[in-house]
């Protein structure tokens, strides 16, 4: 393989045309331009310097990672029969695709690049906006908006505006993060003499500019804490430690691990009430409350130096890479049943298992009862620890209540607490055989219970009555009546 020469051509004038990038192409008998659109080329021309463009690729490719893919491999196929001299707009690393594919071959094929320094588009958008972006700038792909999100914390160019199409699904994406009438600039071949086009305007018009081409990026000023339309994770995380901060809500900085353990649980249920509902608007706040208290705890551990959120974010990431290696790795898997062992068994080796008892006690005990009992027969089910039929299970409920009834009459509270925790153990498994959550079917019977309740006072009421003056006879007869219309 020969060597490969990759030129900057700068972003258009012959004023940001390097000396090194001159000579090497006026020693050079081999040059490629990726494209012939750029300001500059009239001037190569009148330098005398002669070459050959991949412009005829972008006719016959139908997306631009095609294209990018076909010239890279063309200049592979040149480069075993002579040195390449290889000239892109602006600099060779910033926004250029075909470049970073040279290198990948380079790495993997074992050819020679040689880079000669340029100046970049970007450095001519400082020059026009007369800005300094040491306090922090992001560059995306406006093409690519889908994988690449702005930073509305910071300065932001969006490159890659090639017309009002481009532009209007821009626009469309840009506005999920910033206000409609968010300020923008709009630049147009950037320090070309005589060509560049500077426009401020506002977001929502962005589609209405008439000379948007290949030349042109825009600039997105940082949005102000006040003004944000979206906020992020870090924006919570700011805003929960100025309120721990010194000259913040005393009620925020008095609370510790311990005082929010009751508000961790009440918003865990809220979600579960929003999901029961299924109230999206509600579910959203909900989860909006519950990832505060993620976000509180993590902050009093940044302050103690137990872990970082970025820990807590690290962990979860690490641990569903890990859990799914079909996913993130080689392994093959028939179906969900094969998941869940998988998971199972990678989740006992995390935990240095020895035993399955260990994993029946690994399980939480602040868990609703029901919902461990739940657990625990799941975990036990799975090493065959486990009835046959459903009405073995069945069975199984008729005994505890026998069992119960012989002693609920006696003074012995010992064993009757006994006996009644069999007898709701051997429930909950009769609704693990019959793929019923108990928690949620005792809270449909609770909802129910205080709708017919409702019916038996609002009832009364409209007869002149109290509850308490009522007989159980009469209270029964309203009960029977809400079974119909009440669920």
């Amino acid at each position: 393989m020969e060597k490969l020469t990759i030129i900057g051509l700068g972003p258009g004038s012959k004023d940001y045309l390097t000396i090194g990038a001159m000579e090497k192409m006026k020693s050079s008998h081999h040059i490629y331009l990726r494209t012939e659109k750029h300001p500059v080329v009239e001037y190569l021309k009148m330098q005398g310097i002669t070459y050959e463009t991949f412009d005829h690729v972008y006719e016959a490719k139908e997306s631009f990672d095609e294209v990018y893919e076909s010239i890279a491999e063309k200049i592979v196929e040149l480069l075993k029969q002579q040195d390449v001299v290889y000239a892109v707009p602006g600099s060779p690393f910033v926004a250029e695709v075909t470049v970073q594919l040279l290198i990948e071959r380079a790495k993997k094929i074992g050819f020679t690049i040689e880079f000669v320094p340029s100046v970049s588009f970007v450095e001519a958008i400082f020059h026009t906006l007369k800005k300094d972006p040491i306090k922090g700038l992001k560059i995306i792909d406006g093409l690519q908006l889908g994988n690449q999100t702005p930073d509305v914390e910071t300065d932001v160019i969006v490159t890659q505006v090639y017309n009002k199409f481009v532009a209007s699904e821009m626009k469309l994406k840009l506005m999920e993060y910033y206000p409609d009438e968010h300020p923008i600039v709009v630049i147009r071949g950037a320090g070309i003499p005589n060509e560049e086009k500077v426009k401020n305007i506002m977001l929502y018009e962005l589609d209405r500019i008439e000379w948007l081409d290949y030349l042109t990026s825009i600039y997105i000023p940082k949005m102000g804490d006040n003004t944000l339309k979206v906020y992020t994770l870090n924006d919570l995380i700011k805003i929960m430690k100025r309120l721990r901060g010194k000259d913040g809500c005393p009620w925020d900085r008095e609370q510790t691990y311990d005082s929010l353990k009751p508000y961790v649980i009440e918003e865990a249920y809220e979600v579960l009430e929003a999901l029961e509902e299924k109230d999206m608007l509600l579910l959203q706040e909900e989860l909006g409350d519950l990832l505060l208290q993620v976000v509180f705890h993590s902050v009093i551990a940044s302050e103690f130096g137990d872990f970082h959120i970025s820990d807590v974010l690290t962990g979860i990431c690490k641990k569903l890479i890990e859990r799914h290696p079909h996913v993130f790795a080689e392994l093959h898997v028939d179906g969900t049943r094969q998941v869940l062992k998988n998971w199972e068994e990678i989740k006992r080796k995390e935990k240095n298992e020895k035993t399955y008892t260990e994993s029946l006690k690994r399980i939480p005990k602040s868990l609703p009862a029901l919902m461990k009992s739940y657990k625990v027969q799941e975990k036990a089910a799975k090493v065959g620890f486990d009835w046959d039929h459903v009405e073995d299970a069945i069975e199984k409920v008729r005994e505890e209540l026998e069992e119960l009834l012989e002693v609920y009459n006696t003074e012995e509270y010992d064993k009757i607490k006994e006996e009644l925790g069999d007898l709701i153990f051997a429930v909950v498994n009769v609704a693990r055989f019959l793929k019923v959550d108990p928690e949620i079917a005792l809270n449909g019977t609770i909802k129910k219970f205080i709708n017919r309740f409702e019916f038996i006072e609002m009832n009364a009421k409209e007869n002149g009555k109290i509850l308490e003056e009522m007989s159980l006879d009469e209270m029964d007869k309203l009960w029977n009546m809400a079974k119909i219309h009440k669920n």
